[in-house]
């Protein structure tokens, strides 16, 4: 019963009952005869129960059942719409997630790579000023430019700061450092290299190994017991040891000096000239080319001398000056 006052609620144009073994029954016009039915102006729906006793016949307008197709298929469509966009929102988040962690890992390197190019620029530009220094002594047509300490300006009231140099800015200013370190570096390697010509000509070796008997300046006399001069080293030698030529040079006079006994003066150029006195034999003559660790001359005991020995000087344009300063080898 309760089905059936369900069912029965149902308006009677959109639900009939067809009773077993009864034919349904179809209307008649005026004259008795059917009417005919217009089947495409609507749509039924047709129930029927397990048993097959009983059929429900839902009738709807073709315009009813048309929107409500409509209807359903859009709210399907809007639906999977919406599902998909969720989808893709969460896949979307996800990755959002996972660039913001890639992004703070790039950041913390960047930084890193700025904080290191910041101390490789501090520290390169602190080489203009040790170019500076080894240059000088060449003198200042050929030492680099070194900057100008003098500083001035108007004090500014604000304490702002300026904003730190972006990456690319950093790169550019150590670029620029590595290429004026670059250009200094070709500069000092030209001033070196006609430097080390200078140095070679040098009389940086000693002649003799031996200890020295005198120095470079005022001693006693060993023969008056006065007060004297001595212009040069005499370094202890036995005779007949082999005296080497401390560098390059031209012999500019071999043979017997007054004083010196048998003596050798070698020219090394640059205006500076050694001395090698009281020798028992020369090895070389005037005008001769002699070259570093050449073999000169022997030591001896000629002139006036008191035991065998090297009496050896250095003239720079015609100065005497300490051979100590000048010994490095």
């Amino acid at each position: 019963m309760g089905e059936e006052s369900r069912v029965d609620t149902v308006p009677a144009p959109m639900l009939e009952t067809a009773q077993p073994g009864v034919r349904e029954r179809l209307p008649y016009d005026g004259q008795g005869r059917p009417k005919r039915l217009d089947r495409r102006k609507q749509f039924s729906l047709l129930l029927m129960r397990g048993d097959g006793m009983r059929v429900l016949r839902f009738n709807f307008p073709r315009p009813l059942a048309v929107g409500v197709f409509v209807t359903v298929a859009g709210l399907a469509s809007a639906t999977g719409v919406v599902v998909g966009d969720y989808f893709k929102l969460r896949q979307l988040t996800r990755e959002a997630v996972t660039f913001a962690d890639q992004i703070a890992d790039q950041r913390k390197a960047i930084d890193a790579s700025n904080q290191r190019i910041a101390a490789l620029t501090k520290e390169m530009s602190g080489w203009r000023e040790l170019h500076a220094r080894i240059q000088e002594p060449f003198g200042p047509e050929r030492a680099m430019a070194v900057r100008n300490k003098s500083i001035g300006g108007a004090t500014s009231g604000s304490d702002t700061r300026p904003a730190m140099l972006s990456p690319g800015d950093e790169l550019n200013r150590l670029a620029e450092t590595v290429t004026e370190a670059g250009d200094n570096l070709r500069a000092l390697d030209r001033l070196m290299a006609r430097a080390g010509k200078a140095l070679a000509a040098l009389p940086s070796r000693w002649p003799v190994r031996g200890a020295v008997n005198s120095e470079f300046g005022n001693r006693l006399s060993p023969w008056s017991k006065a007060t004297e001069f001595h212009g040069g080293l005499d370094i202890n030698a036995n005779t007949g040891t082999p005296v080497y030529a401390p560098a390059a040079g031209t012999v500019a006079f071999a043979g017997g000096q007054g004083e010196y006994g048998t003596a050798i003066i070698v020219d090394h150029g640059q205006d500076i000239r050694s001395l090698y006195g009281h020798l028992s034999k020369v090895a070389v003559r005037n005008g001769d080319k002699v070259e570093r660790g050449m073999v000169i001359g022997y030591t001896g005991n000629t002139g006036r001398s008191s035991g065998p020995h090297l009496h050896y000087e250095i003239l720079v344009k015609g100065q005497l000056v300490n051979p100590r300063a000048y010994l490095w080898d």
